[in-house]
């Protein structure tokens, strides 16, 4: 069979430019298109430090089965312009099959290009765009991308339509132009890949990010507060937050700090409204004495932290896993609290849901952990389940004299009163308190509220959804959050050639579920950990937590690089001396 005859089951595309070149626009258009055509698809991109302009790349990967993690290699590169080139290297593998187009230039080629072995083809992207009024280079990629993996021009056509009906008929006719400009080019240049197979059959597929879905998922948790703070990488999730909240009755508040923003839910939810924050590691920190005011005074409330590279200010835009610490450690004094972590761009509606019936039922504060690879990207999905539960906190609306707002009890949670509730009155702040809720230092007082506020959690049933467990191999690997997509894909790998493992990815991780996970480890004679940081918080966290009697063997690394399925593979085969 020919190359041309051989079909691909995914395509990887990388598009790169300096600030103002439109990566972003044309990679978002190429992922609606593929939608639209019928094919799954995932959407990550990378930028410098900067707040405005700089040099980003757009990465999509298109399969015809759902895709959950960036392939391994990029099929296809274009750079719009060699401008800060160097900074994507590491984050754009290429092979001798990939295909790179750039406009022609002088000198030598880029070391990180030449030594891949990858086809050079020069088409003159901005000649071709000066050509046409108000034509731009990003269009004419968009147009190149088109003819290589065989997308439908009228599908392009259809999106570009949806895209740039606002800014008029002289914007979309230029980028028809411009379009249909890198059609010509790449075709006169003869250069081909293996063509992606053709799209599927799936009517309603999503296309949603991360952090879009984080938002949705609280909406259909209850949440009807939010106080917005932005702060890359969280901001669209409140972004998203601010247009559909007043949809469902629900309203947002811009704070002027993170302190202000989770004090500010802290009071909604007192007053007896779900409530919700996003953030990032610094505004985390920030958060933090708060964070323990609510677990003092049991208000649930419930923030998104969408983990990017620290410490500090760190690298606000590439992702990392280097915030597990401080959720789940990060309160003084004993402090329990729930830390939940979706594995994929879909579960981030499940898990933040959850995470908000999890606060309402135990009246207790809970940390979502996303990260920058999950919240910012896109991806074509099926739709998720539409899981039907809210649970609602436990509050009194026929209350009689001698009120106990924090009255000790097998479950530990107690009965809230709402403001306003006649005979309801209780101080909720941050001193010890009796079962009243009036301020004490007694030492009876302050072990039977410890007890209290730990036997919230202990005795909660989470059922199955504290984790993922797949497969049944004596081989386990452990992973959490982002990991998981090319954890999964790389087991199904190595499936495929007679190795069989177990994954186990945790959704909850405080508190911790030992007895869980002893079963979900039950008849595992090794375990790999795999994680994204550079002190291996996850593995040492296993270790501490949880009684596994069998060896466990640490693979880590910072971010912002994410793991790669054959790199995995790699890893994974070495560890289990296959």
């Amino acid at each position: 069979m020919s190359k041309a005859e051989k079909q691909s089951s995914s395509v990887s595309v990388a598009i790169t430019g300096s600030g103002g070149a439109g990566v972003i626009t044309a990679g978002n258009m190429l992922l609606k298109a593929a939608a639209k055509a019928g094919w799954y698809g995932l959407f990550t991109r990378s930028s410098g430090p900067q707040i405005r302009g700089g040099e980003a790349a757009a990465m999509i990967r298109l399969s015809t089965d759902p895709v959950a993690a960036p392939g391994d290699v990029f099929d296809i590169l274009i750079a719009i312009d060699w401008h800060n080139i160097e900074r994507f290297a590491i984050e754009l593998p290429l092979s001798k099959d990939s295909i790179v187009i750039a406009d022609p230039f002088a000198g030598d080629v880029p070391i990180v290009i030449a030594e891949s072995g990858a086809q050079i083809v020069e088409i003159p992207l901005k000649d071709l765009s000066k050509k046409i009024k108000k034509g731009r280079q990003n269009m004419v990629a968009l147009g190149v991308v088109q003819t290589l993996i065989g997308l439908d021009e009228a599908v392009v056509d259809q999106v570009m339509v949806h895209v740039l009906a606002k800014r008029g008929e002289e914007a979309l006719t230029a980028s028809r132009e411009a379009v249909a400009a890198g059609n010509a080019a790449i075709s006169e240049a003869g250069a081909s890949i293996t063509p992606l197979g053709a799209p599927s059959e799936g009517a309603g597929r999503w296309m949603i990010s991360g952090n879009e879905a984080a938002g949705l998922g609280a909406l259909r948790g209850g949440v009807r507060f939010v106080a917005a703070y932005p702060i890359t990488p969280a901001t669209e999730v409140l972004e998203w937050m601010a247009r559909n909240l007043g949809k469902v009755g629900g309203s947002l508040v811009q704070a002027e700090d993170e302190l202000a923003s989770i004090n500010m839910i802290i009071g909604a939810s007192y007053g007896g409204t779900p409530s919700l924050t996003a953030t990032s590691g610094p505004g985390l920190a920030l958060m933090s004495e708060s964070l323990g005011l609510a677990v003092a005074s049991e208000v649930p409330v419930v923030v998104v932290d969408v983990m990017r590279g620290g410490p500090s200010t760190g690298i606000p835009t590439k992702s990392e896993q280097s915030d597990l610490n401080i959720a789940l450690f990060g309160l003084h004094g004993d402090a329990p609290h729930l830390v939940i972590a979706p594995n994929s761009v879909g579960d981030c509606v499940f898990s933040t849901q959850w995470a908000v019936s999890l606060a309402e039922a135990t009246q207790t504060p809970t940390i979502v952990l996303s990260d920058q690879l999950l919240g910012q990207s896109k991806a074509i999905i099926d739709p998720p389940a539409d899981l039907a539960f809210v649970s609602k906190r436990l509050t009194s609306d026929e209350i009689g004299e001698g009120f106990q707002r924090y009255a000790t009890s097998s479950t530990g949670v107690s009965s809230m009163s709402i403001p306003g509730t006649a005979g309801g009155q209780y101080t909720a702040d941050g001193l010890e308190h009796d079962e009243k809720g009036l301020p004490s230092s007694q030492v009876k007082d302050h072990a039977a509220q410890l007890e209290k506020r730990s036997a919230k959690l202990d005795t909660y049933e989470f059922g199955d959804h504290w984790a993922e467990i797949e497969g049944d191999g004596s081989l386990a690997i452990i992973c959490w959050g982002s990991t998981t997509a090319t954890v999964r894909e790389a087991l199904a790998a190595l499936s495929s050639k007679g190795q069989d493992y177990r994954l186990i990815s945790p959704r909850l991780l405080a508190p911790a579920q030992p007895k869980a996970m002893a079963a979900a480890l039950e008849g595992v004679e090794r375990v790999l950990c795999l994680e994204m940081s550079h002190s291996a918080q996850f593995y040492h966290y296993l270790k501490g937590y949880f009684d596994i009697s069998c060896p466990v063997q640490p693979h880590y690394r910072p971010g912002p690089l994410p793991f790669r399925v054959e790199e995995l593979c790699d890893v994974i085969t070495e560890w289990s001396g296959s």
